[in-house]
C-alpha cells in the first residue's frame, strides 16, 4: 500500500491540539515529498470545549480526508480522550498527560500508553504552558518517526511567530529526545 499514517490531536479549544495537527500536516506538504491532510473537528465552544485535528501523511494522493485507523493519538483533556478515541486502531501509540487523563485498564490493553506531563513541563522546564502542544509534536516525532525531525522543525519555523520561534524550538526539542527514548525503551524490550 505504501506510506500512510493517521494521527490524532485531541484536547479543548485552546490547548494547541489544531496548531500540532497543524505543524505536521505543513511539515509533511511544504518539507517533505509526501501529500498529507488536517481536518479540524471542534464544538460550538471555542475555548473549552472538545477539539480534534486529524492529520493523514501518505506518500500519494489522499481521496477520503477522514480518518479510519488512527496510528497515533494525543489527548491533552479527558473530555477529548472519551470522545476521540473510538477509531484508534489495536496496537496504536497514544500519549496522554498523567494529570489530565485518566486512561482507563481496558485502553492500556488495546494500545501502547505513554504518560508524559505536558502541561508541568511546558509550564516550568520550557517557561510557557502553551508550548505543550509543541512538546507533544516532537514526542510524537520522536517516537513515531511519522516524519524527518528536520523536515518538522522546518515546519515550526515557518508556523510559529518569531518571538515564540526560540521558545517553541527548546520545546520541540525537548519533545524529541523524549520520543525518542520512549522508542528506544520500547524496542529495547522487543
Amino acid at each position: 500500500m505504501g506510506y500512510h499514517y493517521e494521527l490524532r490531536f485531541g484536547g479543548v479549544g485552546g490547548q494547541g491540539s489544531l496548531t500540532a495537527g497543524t505543524i505536521l500536516a505543513h511539515a509533511a506538504v511544504f518539507h517533505t515529498n509526501y501529500y498529507a491532510t488536517q481536518a479540524p473537528t471542534y464544538t460550538s465552544q471555542v475555548r473549552g470545549g472538545a477539539a480534534k485535528a486529524d492529520v493523514i501523511i501518505s506518500d500519494k494522493p489522499i481521496a477520503f480526508s477522514e480518518t479510519t485507523h488512527v496510528d497515533f493519538f494525543l489527548a491533552t483533556h479527558q473530555k477529548a480522550y472519551d470522545a476521540y478515541k473510538g477509531d484508534v486502531a489495536e496496537g496504536s501509540y497514544v500519549l496522554v498527560d498523567p494529570g489530565l487523563i485518566k486512561v482507563a485498564d481496558e485502553d492500556r490493553k488495546r494500545w501502547k500508553i505513554y504518560e508524559y506531563p505536558l502541561v508541568n513541563v511546558a509550564k516550568h522546564e520550557i517557561g510557557n504552558v502553551v508550548t505543550m502542544n509543541v512538546i507533544a509534536v516532537g514526542v510524537c516525532v520522536g517516537l513515531t518517526h511519522v516524519l524527518d525531525a528536520e523536515a518538522v522543525r522546518d515546519a515550526i519555523k515557518d508556523d510559529v511567530p518569531p518571538a515564540f520561534l526560540d521558545l517553541n524550538m527548546k520545546a520541540y526539542n525537548l519533545g524529541l529526545e523524549v520520543g525518542e527514548k520512549f522508542r528506544k525503551e520500547a524496542e529495547a524490550k522487543k
